[in-house]
């Protein structure tokens, strides 16, 4: 989830989207899933869970608490597996109301296939990276 979100973050341009013709707000008006401001919202608790763990070893009595630095990393892992499934389940229902049960079943479909499509997709990424390729020129896109 860090990874992806950081690449939304830090490396998609905000201004105009030359090759879909989209400006960065029409795409944030379209999204059916987490648009930047639900994002924020979302990493936010991402980032603040190690420093509630920390505080509340037994988070806030939901775990048992773990000994020494394995047990507290394991139990980040769970505190953060549960904020990704947290974050599902509750977009998916919202969609259910917001648009219809379709909707919001697809589009959970489309989050939980995400990491296998962005393997297909980026796996060249660090390579182009060390071309110093920081954006994709999307020549693919422009009939090149």
């Amino acid at each position: 989830m860090t990874s992806r979100q950081a690449g939304h973050f830090f490396f998609e341009p905000r201004d105009y989207d030359h090759v879909n013709q989209a400006t960065h707000e029409h795409k944030e008006d379209i999204k059916l899933g987490y648009n930047l401001r639900r994002k924020v919202v979302l990493m936010s608790l991402w980032a603040v869970a190690p420093v509630a763990l920390y505080f509340s070893p037994t988070f806030f009595g939901i775990l048992t608490p773990g000994s020494g630095i394995e047990g507290y990393l394991h139990n980040l892992g769970l505190v953060w597996l549960a904020i990704g499934l947290g974050g599902l389940v509750f977009r998916t229902i919202h969609l259910f109301f917001l648009k219809d049960v379709m909707t919001g079943l697809v589009w959970m479909l489309k989050i939980i296939t995400d990491p296998f499509h962005d393997m297909m997709l980026y796996w060249k990424s660090p390579l182009a990276l060390m071309r110093g390729e920081l954006i994709d020129p999307m020549t693919h896109a422009h009939g090149r």
